[in-house]
């Protein structure tokens, strides 16, 4: 199992059940077969930008807040986020297709969409595959080739 993986089920934990500690998180990874730590559970948490929310009755709870569109994300995520999640990059035309790890794609066009990039027109995300619509001035060569960069892959 992968970061991406482990990290993606950590999320879907967050949406579908009420958690109040780090140690249900690994008790629901343990119930889907998924080996973690408090520690490694801890570390996730922080990169997935989980924040604890207080609900009626007063109990907090964990949950990752969707984050408004004109938020923009520093680099520096968004280089950790395409170092760590950014598996190929071709391009064709205005068009550059990344994959990711399954269940990944949509982490990293979030962050792509919150970078506010004059490059990028918009993103479509699947499940382990997404299209970015570089601006027309830019074209997919030259957005695909600062990708890299940005991941630190080798071009």
């Amino acid at each position: 199992m992968t970061k991406a993986h482990r990290q993606h089920r950590v999320s879907g934990i967050l949406e579908e059940h009420t958690v109040t500690s780090q140690a249900q998180v690994v008790e629901f990874l343990e119930a889907k077969g998924i080996t973690a730590t408090q520690a490694t559970v801890s570390r996730d948490l922080d990169e997935l930008g989980a924040i604890k929310v207080r609900i009626s009755g007063g109990e907090t709870i964990y949950a990752i807040p969707e984050l408004p569109i004109d938020r923009v994300a520093p680099e520096d995520h968004l280089r950790r986020v395409l170092g760590d999640w950014m598996a190929d990059v071709v391009y064709s035309g205005n068009l550059v297709v990344l994959r990711t790890p399954p269940g990944s794609a949509h982490v990293v066009a979030s962050a792509l969409d919150r970078a506010g990039m004059n490059e990028i027109l918009g993103t479509v995300a699947g499940d382990d595959t997404m299209i970015v619509v570089a601006a027309e001035e830019v074209g997919g060569k030259k957005l695909a080739a600062r990708l890299r960069e940005l991941a630190g892959m080798d071009s």
